[in-house]
């Protein structure tokens, strides 16, 4: 009977699954740290993008401003509509406090005013596409900061908005406005009380992050991120009902199945090669890649060095790359050092701690 009743349980547990993933028409489940996707479904179909638009808004803002910068809303707020903050023109507050309402509620006019004090407008969606270009965002075009897609229209994949993601929470002060649940502000006309949109924040105990996005062209996404120990996830869904409930599966499921594992120690990973018998060589970072038990043996560290001329210290001359089950998941750089100059970095570290 028991037997019987396990099995009942699974087939509806999977049912309850497919009929899930069926109702979203795309998503994509990425190991954080290594930019691995675990799982996807039409994850380069391109779709409007709604305000998750407001992840590049403030990555954009916070990498070419200073957050404590004073800044007060201007003409530019009456142009946008829907969400918004509800700042008056004339209204002072820092960067900061911006990107936090551009955040946690979705001010539309927060993204006017952000833009406009930054670079200008129409020079800060040159910024937007040229950092979606350099993080590999190439499905993707922004015409405006804040998602709005009436008059112009913000187009990307669920896999890069995962890159996005991705790239967003390795700025410290990005996910610390974007953890945010409640936040209160006093500006030169009035004080502000918001509350964070992103119900995962205080539903689910792993998350860590998030935008979600609503037009009725575009229906419900959601971009977001979340950490269990070491292991850390980015989970994008788009023309997805049931987002939250969603996020929060996927982020249990993926958990439960893949551990973190180091496949690369820069300390301990040696690379030799006759040409380069002079010189150490060496990687910078560890690689640490998500896998699932059945994976272990499927993954394949491949060396691939150039014989370069006239190395100098800290020369480029070849990369590694780490394979699992045939497709390429990270490649690093491969450095080169003189052994003189490896001793005298060694004899310094010793001196170091001996003193």
């Amino acid at each position: 009977m028991k037997k019987i009743i396990i099995i009942v349980f699974t087939i509806f547990v999977s049912v309850c699954s497919i009929e899930r993933l069926s109702a979203i028409e795309s998503y994509v489940v990425m190991d954080q740290d290594s930019g691995r996707v675990l799982g996807s479904k039409n994850m380069d179909e391109k779709m409007l993008i709604a305000s998750t638009t407001k992840i590049m808004t403030a990555i954009v803002a916070l990498e070419n401003a200073e957050a404590t910068k004073l800044i007060c809303a201007g003409d530019e707020i009456t142009k946008v509509y829907g969400s918004m903050i509800y700042v008056d023109t004339g209204e002072c507050m820092t960067l900061y406090d911006y990107l936090v309402g551009l955040m946690l509620r979705s001010g539309n006019d927060a993204a006017m005013v952000i833009a406009e004090n930054t670079f200008g407008y129409d020079k800060f969606i040159e910024k937007m596409n040229e950092t979606a270009s350099r993080i590999g965002m190439k499905n993707t075009i922004f015409a405006n900061p804040h998602g709005l897609d009436e008059q112009t229209k913000n187009y990307s994949t669920a896999y890069d908005m995962a890159l996005l993601m991705k790239y967003a929470t390795k700025n410290k002060v990005f996910m610390e406005l974007d953890s945010i649940k409640k936040y209160t502000v006093t500006t030169n006309v009035e004080t502000h009380l918001w509350y964070n949109k992103n119900k995962l924040l205080s539903n689910y105990k792993f998350a860590t992050g998030g935008k979600i996005g609503y037009t009725t062209s575009s229906g419900h996404i959601f971009a977001s991120s979340a950490s269990k120990g070491r292991e850390n996830l980015v989970v994008v869904t788009m023309k997805d009902e049931n987002q939250f409930k969603n996020h929060e599966n996927f982020y249990e499921e993926y958990f439960e199945n893949y551990d973190k594992y180091k496949v690369i120690d820069q300390y301990t990973f040696v690379i030799k090669e006759d040409y380069y018998k002079k010189y150490h060589l060496y990687v910078k970072d560890d690689v640490e890649i998500m896998l699932k038990d059945s994976e272990l043996d499927k993954v394949n560290v491949d060396i691939e060095l150039i014989k370069k001329k006239n190395v100098v210290d800290n020369d480029v001359v070849g990369k590694v790359n780490i394979n699992v089950d045939g497709k390429l998941v990270e490649s690093i750089n491969v450095y080169a050092i003189g052994e003189k100059s490896k001793l005298k970095k060694v004899k310094n570290w010793l001196f170091f701690w001996k003193k």
